[in-house]
């Protein structure tokens, strides 16, 4: 075992599903759930919080109930790809709020975004804010969801 990766049996299995299903529960919920015992499933779920394994216990907002509306999966291209370049776009998208997730990508664009906001409006704000006043942005591409079909935070164990 490295120290990146920590072994997980069939009972941190069943945790970890049962938490990335509800991560609201209580200690002594998960552990009828997953059939241990209450001090057993706190030390699991402490070991894998240590190891990093479980990263953080978050709510799920529906974006359409809280005026964010519109999702955009946007590519990026830098016009120079030097490491020292790449890390400077990542702490530009790094603090903003409205970009969910970001992805350095190959082959392809440099980047994929994921990015949530109120409207149109609010997305060409973003895109000038980020994208159009960012001297090493080359290109731009924006993809709008219609409709979403499926989204899961669960990973499967």
């Amino acid at each position: 075992m490295s120290e990146d990766n920590l072994m997980l049996d069939e009972l941190d299995r069943r945790i970890l599903n049962a938490l990335q299903a509800d991560a609201s529960q209580t200690n002594n919920e998960l552990a009828a759930s997953v059939h241990a015992s209450a001090p057993t499933c706190l030390r699991r779920v402490k070991r894998m919080v240590d190891a990093g394994v479980i990263q953080r216990q978050v709510a799920i907002v529906a974006p359409e109930k809280v005026g964010a509306g519109l999702t955009a999966l946007v590519e990026i291209t830098l016009d120079h790809q030097a490491a020292e370049r790449m890390v400077e776009f990542e702490a530009l998208v790094a603090g903003e709020p409205a970009v969910l997730q970001c992805y350095r990508v190959s082959p392809g664009p440099d980047f994929v975004l994921v990015v949530q906001v109120a409207d149109m409006p609010a997305y060409h704000a973003l895109a000038h804010r980020l994208f159009a006043s960012h001297a090493n942005v080359r290109n731009v591409r924006s993809f709008f969801s219609i409709h979403r079909s499926k989204f899961e935070t669960r990973i499967p164990l």
